[in-house]
């Protein structure tokens, strides 16, 4: 039985360890580069390899057990169509440690987990910049709409004179029918 590691637990307990590491394995295998402190990528690297080796096995009984630690089912999707089979000739070590700048608020030494050979590819980073710049320009028409909204309720007060200047439709005299049959009185064909 192998031996639990010494000193504090990176949550509060084992179970809670074993559901963390799941959701970084799931974040690691869905982006393929996440960006976590050090302490956590290096308890995640056996995690993560462990189960790239069990999909690389392509079974129903691996994909099984890849399914009791990531609970998943698109992700392990993934990770047994795309990311095994990029490992088929590599005996190990699929992922790679970077170390980053410490985290601003408390100095944690900051590093980038990544799949080797399927690192997200270099348009990745551009579609995510695209995405940021659409999300700050959204927010930008969202304040230019809010702002416009509050001019236009100052507005109305100017431009209600112009539309009361619109002249008005003339009323429309409708005939009088029973069943599609005009009135003799007013018809045109008697007179």
């Amino acid at each position: 039985m192998p031996k639990p590691p010494k000193g504090a637990r990176l949550g509060s307990g084992p179970a809670h360890e074993r559901l963390m590491l799941a959701g970084l394995a799931a974040a690691l295998f869905r982006e393929e580069r996440i960006r976590t402190t050090e302490t956590k990528a290096r308890r995640l690297r056996p995690v993560a390899e462990k189960l790239i080796t069990t999909a690389k096995e392509g079974t129903i009984a691996s994909r099984r057990r890849a399914l009791a630690v990531v609970e998943d089912r698109d992700i392990v999707h993934k990770l047994f169509s795309d990311i095994a089979p990029r490992f088929a000739d590599r005996n190990g070590g699929y992922t790679r440690i970077i170390k980053l700048a410490p985290r601003k608020g408390d100095a944690a030494p900051m590093v980038l987990v990544e799949i080797v050979e399927g690192a997200a590819p270099e348009a990745k980073p551009a579609e995510e910049e695209r995405r940021r710049r659409l999300l700050r320009h959204r927010g930008r028409a969202g304040r230019d709409a809010r702002r416009d909204r509050g001019r236009s309720q100052e507005e109305p007060e100017e431009t209600a004179p112009a539309a009361t200047a619109a002249p008005e439709p003339e009323p429309v005299q409708e005939a009088a029918t029973d069943g599609g049959v005009a009135d003799e009185e007013e018809s045109p064909v008697d007179e």
